[in-house]
């Protein structure tokens, strides 16, 4: 069975909220045998770099597994951050409308 786990991420993506998220996230991926990896960012109005602390992490594991990994609708200031890490080069990033 193929499962997708979407996440949903917060307003703000900082210090404050990555380790607390990021160990949700790797307990998720072990227990529920997840093949699909979705970050949806349509929520996020801030991302600072412990973000792509948590999305290298996630992605790493999500690579051991061999799940697909998609970060999905980020910002502008998640884009500018994204971009300047060079994460589009490693990781699937895609712009949906609200309704997909």
């Amino acid at each position: 069975m193929d499962k997708q786990l979407i996440i949903r991420m917060p307003k703000e993506v900082d210090h404050h909220q990555v380790k607390e998220l990021s160990e949700a996230l790797d307990y998720k991926i072990q227990v529920q045998g997840v093949r699909s990896l979705i970050f949806d960012f349509r929520d996020t109005e801030f991302m600072d770099s412990s973000g792509l602390g948590l999305i290298l992490g996630r992605f790493s594991k999500a690579t051991e597994i061999g799940a697909e990994f998609i970060l999905l609708n980020p910002n502008e200031n998640a884009s500018r951050i994204l971009d300047v890490a060079g994460i589009g080069r490693l990781i699937q990033i895609e712009r949906r409308s609200e309704r997909t």
